[in-house]
């Protein structure tokens, strides 16, 4: 069934996404299992192909992760403790008060608030969490990174989604209904030669827009610009993702 809300920039992509996004650090989803009263179930919304979902099932007895992208659902990781379901952020099957802690990973800003808000309230426990979190664009050193920077602002920058400003300003602008907690100071770190680098940037939803405008791959004019400065052939190189974390107990209205 189709839904007519959701923002699928992604499923076209799942395979790529699920080989190249970089994985979360363990000192973030252990800061997110800390918050609930409980670690009993998690509803993981948005969770693509389920990168956030699995290592919370390492914490946590249930974890429901559900996509409205049936094509990401298809490439998630099994794990016995991950139930994967497809079903739009607002409408996710799950009982009323039956999750300690609803977790949301570079995926809010593609959601329509107010009804998602509706469906956490819904679902979560008294006193229950919601948390969610975004990263910024990769941080290279030197030379590189301004290279990367004219790609991700001017030459994609027409081809980015609007709501995609919501990431770059850390979600700091989005009005969420909980009760904040101070969350820590974290990055993604990754060391990666520049193929896997190019097969990342390729994800993008930009890069993607781009690339059909265009007629071809522009990831093969930026791995060209690159090169010199990137090293020999299969070097691997620190890529660091600033994250944004805004967390805390879901406010009842």
């Amino acid at each position: 069934m189709t839904n007519p809300g959701f923002k699928d920039h992604f499923s076209a992509s799942a395979a790529e996404y699920a080989t190249f996004r970089p994985k979360y650090p363990a000192e973030l989803i252990d800061f997110v299992a800390s918050l609930p009263e409980r670690r009993g179930c998690v509803w993981d919304c948005a969770t693509g192909n389920g990168q956030a979902a699995l290592p919370l099932a390492e914490r946590f007895d249930r974890v429901f992760a559900t996509d409205a992208s049936a094509e990401q659902i298809a490439h998630a990781t099994p794990h016995a403790r991950v139930s994967y379901s497809v079903a739009p952020a607002d409408k996710s099957g799950l009982d009323d008060a039956s999750v300690d802690l609803v977790t949301v990973a570079q995926s809010l800003h593609w959601l329509p608030f107010d009804r998602f808000y509706a469906e956490v309230r819904r679902v979560t426990v008294p006193r229950g969490v919601l948390a969610v979190w975004c990263y910024t664009r990769p941080v290279l050193d030197g030379e590189i990174d301004a290279i990367l920077l004219r790609y991700y602002s001017e030459t994609c920058g027409p081809y980015w989604p609007a709501d995609r400003k919501l990431v770059d300003e850390g979600y700091r602008s989005i009005a969420i209904p909980i009760d904040e907690v101070t969350a820590p100071t974290l990055n993604i770190e990754s060391h990666l030669s520049l193929a896997e680098f190019g097969g990342y940037v390729r994800t993008w939803s930009a890069t993607n827009r781009l690339a059909k405008a265009i007629g071809r791959d522009p990831v093969v004019d930026l791995e060209d610009a690159l090169r010199a400065a990137w090293g020999r052939d299969g070097e691997r190189r620190l890529v660091r993702w600033p994250i944004h974390v805004r967390a805390g107990r879901v406010q009842r209205g």
